[in-house]
């Protein structure tokens, strides 16, 4: 993993720190959300295994550290420290809630413990591998809800930011609840299920609409999914529907939609494929799509693209990745962030999750009755102490524990928020660490 993947800041905090003497000191960083995206009543956890890859392959090449080395910055550094930085591995430990949980603003997602240069390096490949995947695993999730049981199929790739975020946005929308997604290598790398058949170029690649579509049937059987709007939806639809089986179905991709899937859905079962069914796509967010579902038009399943892939009405995550305490020779100092809008809490923390709200305690406290323990050890003196879940097992996580949840935190609109309740004794550090600081 490339050391250079980092803000600027963070290597000169480093020389900083080894040119004080602080290198052995031991930093504790949380990374948390701030506060909610708009219209979110939760945040999924999600970029976990983008975490252990970075820390576990952590490290700089020479021909990295000799840039660093000739950087203004670093004029004044000494050469011990440019040695340190050729050698850097990380020997820290990692905690954090397992992918798929849902999280609330103020609750530690990770909890990374190490000397502090291992530490303070990561937070800008954390925080951007966290941020991004939680916020479509999110977005993920609202779209699922509003489509009622039926499949919805992340189709974002084109859309997203960058084509390796097609591919981890995949992943998060799988885990979020999509039943699938068209970018390959996505279910080449986590197993993600792969659909898709045919687009526009298809169709106008031949000579007529049926012949297009009779080539489909043949190539790809009961698979075939025919789009039937490069001309005219009804017209698409009847010519798909005299070609008859083997077919799963027809893609509208455009128009009124509410219109056209009850007039297709009528030619379908009138040419007796009362089996085929409708996939929609076309600018969808889960607003169309309950809308959709609430109207009771004849949809089977949704494809959904731009909204998804960038989250589009909230499309930032105010992840942020903060020192709570420090260890100096044995000494434990608790470190916070003083201010109104952007105070954090010191100390490292543990989450117990009740059935009607959360407690955020100081970690390793043991609250009696308090329900489960969120924060996992993941890596322990820079060793992975185990392999970590497939990506079904997150999806599978996510779907209980959003289960668990009051139907009001699931809906699409804003709701009170889920409690969340500081222990007794986080309460007298957070009072006793503002004292000392102030």
């Amino acid at each position: 993993m490339n050391g250079l993947l980092t803000d600027l800041y963070q290597l000169t905090m480093a020389a900083g720190y080894f040119e004080a003497g602080k290198s052995k000191e031991v930093a504790t960083f949380e990374l948390s959300v701030r506060r909610l995206p708009r219209n979110r009543n939760f945040v999924l956890a999600c970029g976990l295994p983008q975490v252990v890859e970075y820390l576990l392959g952590l490290s700089f090449s020479d021909e990295e550290v000799e840039y660093v080395r000739g950087l203004p910055q670093f004029a004044r550094v000494s050469p011990r420290f440019f040695e340190m930085l050729r050698d850097l591995r990380f020997t820290g430990d990692l905690f954090a809630v397992p992918e798929g949980t849902p999280v609330f603003a103020g609750e530690p997602i990770l909890t990374l413990r190490a000397p502090v240069i291992e530490a303070q390096i990561p937070e800008t490949y954390l925080l951007a591998a966290v941020a991004f995947q939680s916020l479509i695993a999110t977005k993920a999730a609202r779209m699922t809800h509003a489509a009622g049981g039926r499949p919805v199929i992340e189709f974002g790739t084109r859309r997203a930011h960058t084509a390796e975020a097609g591919v981890l946005g995949a992943r998060a929308a799988f885990i979020g609840g999509c039943a699938g997604t068209s970018n390959t290598l996505a279910g080449f790398r986590f197993s993600v299920p792969v659909m898709g058949t045919s687009g526009h170029s298809w169709v106008m690649a031949f000579a007529s609409e049926t012949e297009a579509f009779r080539q489909l049937q043949r190539l790809l059987g009961e698979n075939a999914v025919q789009l039937v709007d490069t001309y005219d939806t009804l017209d698409g639809t009847r010519k798909a529907a005299a070609l008859g089986e083997p077919l799963w179905g027809i893609r509208l991709d455009s128009g009124d939609i509410a219109t056209l899937s009850r007039d297709a859905r009528a030619m379908l079962d009138g040419a007796g494929m009362r089996s085929a069914k409708i996939m929609v796509s076309g600018d969808l967010d889960e607003h169309k799509i309950h809308a959709l579902v609430a109207q009771g038009s004849p949809v089977d399943a949704f494809g959904v693209g731009t909204e998804l892939s960038t989250s589009g009405d909230a499309p930032s995550l105010g992840a942020i990745y903060k020192l709570v305490e420090l260890d100096v020779g044995g000494i434990r100092r608790y470190t916070a962030k003083l201010g109104t809008d952007k105070g954090t809490l010191p100390g490292s923390k543990q989450i117990f999750r009740l059935p009607d709200h959360d407690v955020l305690a100081r970690g390793g406290e043991c609250c009696s009755g308090a329900g489960e323990a969120l924060l996992q050890p993941v890596i322990l003196g820079g060793h992975l102490i185990e392999p970590l879940p497939a990506v079904h097992r997150a999806r599978k996580r996510a779907a209980e524990g959003l289960a668990k949840l009051p139907a009001g935190l699931r809906s699409l609109e804003t709701v009170a928020p889920w409690a969340v309740r500081h222990s007794a004794e986080l309460t007298q550090l957070i009072e006793t660490a503002r004292r000392n600081l102030q």
